[in-house]
This record gives structure tokens, sequence and C-alpha cells, in this order.
């Protein structure tokens, strides 16, 4: 006899609350194995696909895609404890033989496994599509009876693609915000070009498919000087526009502003000369080895300086009124990515080579963009390294990121005039500032470590004293 059982948003952990439905990857009527993603959602820290601990046939979905669930809401309830054909009311597509029986010792009590982000068994067995048969009495009863109490199970939201009516296109869309911009500026996804990876259409090119519509629509009805048609002077005024603070943005608006309310912070800066760390850095990317990338070799003479001045890589425990210095360095950096920013961590960052850190750095920011990171990949970290060079800007004071008591920002590598032995010549110049918690250390322990940083930039073969 079938049991129906409800799988709900389980605790995400990192003090997660809530998740955005991205993406359903089962349909009322599809067979899924104990463990089997159902769902991939979004949270604050990542984006991931949830497994549901039951293994039988879906009989309801809640949370239309783009939708806000929050932990211990419904996602899915699954008939378990009977073979799909016994199920009333279902019919096998045709053409497609009966499975043969399955034993489900975990049908009751469920796998377990259901925290987020993390694998919870082999490959997901294969699914079938049960079709619904015409609905008769019995059955309407039975669905009825089978069917928890609260709201509607939610429609089958939109594939992962949009398909080209006229059939000569498929449009990649993975994130329902990308379908909600683009419906909401009439802008057709058939005629926009992705820009991700695979063709994927990320939201960077629906607003630039949005800015062009508007110069479109600009150039094409031009006005003579002076004169306003009637048409013009009775449209309507744009409307503003809302973008809700949730998910990603409203988690880092938060850590924002927390971190500048209860952290006293100051920042110093200094310029230096780069030229010697790029020809270090061309020296060691000999063609067939791995190669090492600027943000590895900053990251290395980051964790070279904690260790000279270790009071930095630390937090403060306000409710302790303590300064927590801390053994290991879990560097985080900054990534952009069409999610926002985020800060990926890497793990004892101390004992790391520069080839190490680059590789890690390179797989946690395909991580990042690719919004698989998972919650344990974007905390705890202890020291911060911002590369917004990448951004064409020399400068900047970076925000703390909360609790952390330090963050290095790095400026653009550019051609300037450097005093040099001597002689004014053209060199490639760098600069760096440095924020500090002014509550675990005072200026001099600061500007101590700004200058270490800048000394190794500027002669490479420091580094070779902490090796």
């Amino acid at each position: 006899m079938a049991v129906v059982r409800e799988f709900t948003l389980p605790d995400l952990g990192e003090g997660l609350t809530e998740a955005v439905v991205v993406r359903w990857l089962v349909e009322v009527g599809d067979v899924v194995a104990v463990d089997q993603p159902v769902v991939e959602v979004e949270t604050a820290k990542a984006m991931v696909e949830v497994p549901c601990p039951y293994g039988g046939v879906v009989t309801a979905r809640f949370g239309e895609e783009g939708a806000e669930v929050p932990v211990g809401a419904p996602l899915v309830t699954v008939a378990v404890g009977a073979a799909p054909d016994a199920l009333p009311g279902a019919r096998s597509e045709p053409g497609t033989p009966a499975p043969a029986p399955e034993e489900a010792p975990a049908a009751e009590s469920g796998s377990g496994n259901v925290l987020v982000g993390y694998g919870t068994s082999g490959a997901a067995a294969r699914r079938r599509r049960i079709l619904p048969a015409a609905p008769g009495p019995a059955a309407a009863e039975t669905a009825a009876a089978a069917r928890p109490a609260g709201p509607a199970p939610a429609a089958s939201g939109p594939a992962r693609s949009v398909a080209d009516p006229g059939g000569t296109r498929t449009v990649a869309v993975i994130s329902p915000l990308v379908r909600r911009l683009a419906r909401e500026h009439g802008v057709d996804l058939r005629e926009v070009r992705g820009t991700g990876r695979d063709g994927l259409i990320l939201r960077t090119d629906v607003e630039s498919a949005v800015r062009a519509l508007a110069g479109r629509a600009s150039r094409a009805a031009p006005a003579a000087p002076g004169l306003r048609t009637e048409a013009a002077a009775a449209a309507p005024a744009p409307a503003e526009e809302r973008i809700p603070l949730k998910g990603l943005r409203g988690a880092a608006a938060e850590k924002f502003s927390r971190s500048r309310r209860e952290i006293p912070d100051a920042t110093c800066w200094v310029d230096a000369d780069a030229t010697e760390l790029l020809a270090a850095r061309a020296a060691m990317n000999v063609p067939g080895a791995p190669k090492v990338s600027l943000l590895a070799l900053l990251a290395r003479i980051c964790t070279a300086a904690l260790a000279r001045y270790p009071e930095l890589n630390a937090t403060v425990d306000t409710a302790a009124q303590e300064i927590v210095r801390l053994p290991a360095v879990h560097l985080g950096f900054a990534a952009q990515t069409d999610r926002g920013l985020v800060v990926p961590v890497v793990r004892d960052a101390q004992d790391r080579t520069a080839e190490q850190l680059s590789a890690e750095m390179a797989r946690l920011t395909d991580a990042a963009r690719a919004g698989k990171l998972t919650p344990a990949e974007l905390s705890h970290g202890t020291f911060t390294l911002n590369n917004y060079g990448v951004f064409g800007v020399d400068g900047s004071t970076p925000i703390l990121n909360h609790p952390e008591a330090a963050m290095l920002g790095v400026g653009r590598i550019a051609p300037k005039p450097w005093v040099h032995e001597g002689g004014l010549v053209v060199r490639q110049v760098v600069q760096l500032s440095f924020t500090f918690d002014h509550r675990v250390c005072d200026g001099g322990t600061a500007g101590g470590f700004l200058r270490h940083v800048a000394d190794c930039v500027e002669r490479p073969a420091l580094l070779l004293r902490s090796l």
C-alpha cells in the first residue's frame, strides 16, 4: 500500500532560513529514487540541488520557480511503497515496459541525507514519467485523500530553456530572475545572444538588450526642436524600479551594514612598484608548467605578512569582550559573478604554495560563477583579499567582511612615472589599500603589515625568507 510522504525544505545551516526555487528537476508523476535531487534552490550562500530522502512517485510540488520558500515548508510529496503503475489514476507512457519491483528499505524513514550542498548517494536512478489517466470517481477520491493540507501544488514551472516556436534555436536560460527581467522590459529572449557558458543568457545580456531597445526607440521617433507631440505629452512617466534585497544581494547588504555598525575600521594605503612581481610571475609560468595567477602571488604575500603580524588574523568576540586570534588563515577573495559579489574561502592558505593557491582559487572561481559553491566554501574566512583592479580602478576603501578584522585591497597595475635607482622611469605601479579593525591593533601594526606587503610586491625575493 502506497504511503504519501511530505518532504520539506531542510535546515540549510549557517543561519539560513529560506531559499528561492530556481529550477525544478522533477515533475508530478515522475519516479524518483532515494536521495535523488528534486529541486535546485538559491540561498544567500550558494545555488545547490536538494536531494529527497524518499523514493517513489512525485504526487505534488510546492512553489513556483522564483518563489521564496522558508525552511520547513513543503517542497514535494512522494508516494512510496508501491509500484508506480499500481497508483490509482495513473498509467504509463505507451510502449514503456512495466518496472520490476524494487525493495525500498528507506521508504518509511527516508535516508536522512538532506543537508544542502553535499552529495548523499551515487548516481540518481532513472526516472519514468507517469501520465494521469482520465479521472474517475475513485481516482479523484484517492487523489484528494493523498493531497496534503496547505497551498495547492504549483504547476510545472518553465523549463531550463525557452524553445523558439519556429524550431530554429533554443534559448538557454536558467535564472527565473533573468526571464522576469526580459518579460518586464519586452525583450524577446530568442533575439538575445548569451555570453555565458554554452550560450547561457545572463542578466547582463538582458540589460544590454534593454539598453539597445531604448536606444532604437529614441532614434526611431526624433522630434523637432521645441515641439512635443500629443502622444509624447500623454505618455506616462517611466516607473521606478524596485529590486528586492533578498538572497545573495540581501545577505551582502546585511553583512555590509553590520560591518559598518559594529567595526571601527580605518584604512591606510601605499603605492608599490610591481614591475619585479610581474617579471617573477612570467618566469614562473614556463611552458608546460601549471600557471600561477597574479592573485595567487598576492595571496602568498598576504599569508607571509600575516605570519609576521598574526594579530591581524583575528576577530572580536563582543559578548566576551575579547580579541580572538586565529591559528589558521582561511583566505577569502572577492569574486564577481552574475549573481553578485561572492567571497569564496581558501582553507588553510598558509600551508599552500603559490601554485596550489592558484589552482584552488581557479576552482572556487569557476564554482562561484556556476553557482555551485557550498555553504562551507563561503563561510568562516579569517582574512579577505579584494582585487578591484580588474575593474580598472586604482584605489578603494574596502568594507570589512564581518567578522574579520582586516582586508587588503589591490588596484590596477598600470604604467606610471616612478623614481627607480635615482632616475625617473616608467614602471608598473599598483596602489594597495589596507582596512583594519582598530580594536585589534593600532596604526603601527597595520602600517607594518602594509609596508611588508608592498616590500614583497617590489622585491618578491623577500618571500624566500618565509619559505
